[in-house]
C-alpha cells in the first residue's frame, strides 16, 4: 500500500495551487426548503449555533450545529453580506459551508416595518402565553424579528 494520498480526477492540482497560493477558501451555500438565497466563496462564515456564535475559517474541523434565528454572516476579504436566518443546521466538510436555513433573508430585502410589526406582535404573544405549551412558538418568533431587525438595520448604517 502506497503512502501517497488519495487524489481526485485532476490528480490534486487544485490543491496544490492552493498551497501554492497560500490561500485556502470557503465554499458556502446558503438554501431554504424552497430556494437557494446564496452560493459563492469566502474567507469566514458566522452563524447563530444553539449553543453559542460560532465562526468557521478554511480548515475548519467537520462540524454539524442547529441554528438559532440570528444573524449569518458570510466574510470575503472586506465584503460582508448578512441574512437573517430563522434557525436551522450548518455542516461544515472539506472547506464546504452548507446552510439550510428555515427561512433567509438578504438585508435588503427586509421591511423594517414589518420587522417592527412582527416583534411587537410576537411580545405580545410572550406575554400571553407565559408558562404555556404555545409560549416556546411565540419566543421563538419574538427571536426571528429581533435577528430581522438587527440586519435590516445593518444596511441603514453603511
Amino acid at each position: 500500500m502506497s503512502d501517497e494520498p488519495i487524489r481526485d480526477k485532476d490528480n490534486g492540482q487544485a490543491d496544490r495551487e492552493a498551497v501554492d497560493q497560500g490561500v485556502r477558501r470557503l465554499d458556502v451555500v446558503v438554501v431554504t426548503g424552497d430556494h437557494p438565497v446564496f452560493e459563492g466563496e469566502a474567507d469566514r462564515v458566522v452563524a447563530p449555533a444553539i449553543l453559542g456564535q460560532i465562526s468557521i475559517l478554511p480548515h475548519h474541523a467537520a462540524y454539524l450545529a442547529v441554528l438559532e434565528p440570528g444573524e449569518l454572516v458570510v466574510r470575503d476579504g472586506d465584503q460582508e453580506e448578512s441574512f437573517a436566518i430563522g434557525g436551522g443546521f450548518i455542516e461544515v466538510r472539506d472547506d464546504i459551508v452548507i446552510v439550510l436555513a428555515d427561512s433567509a433573508e438578504r438585508a435588503h430585502e427586509i421591511d423594517i416595518r414589518r420587522a417592527h410589526e412582527a416583534r411587537r406582535r410576537a411580545r405580545t404573544l410572550v406575554r400571553r402565553y407565559r408558562n404555556q405549551p404555545e409560549s416556546q412558538a411565540a419566543r421563538q418568533a419574538l427571536r426571528r424579528s429581533r435577528a430581522r431587525i438587527k440586519v435590516a438595520q445593518r444596511i441603514s448604517r453603511r
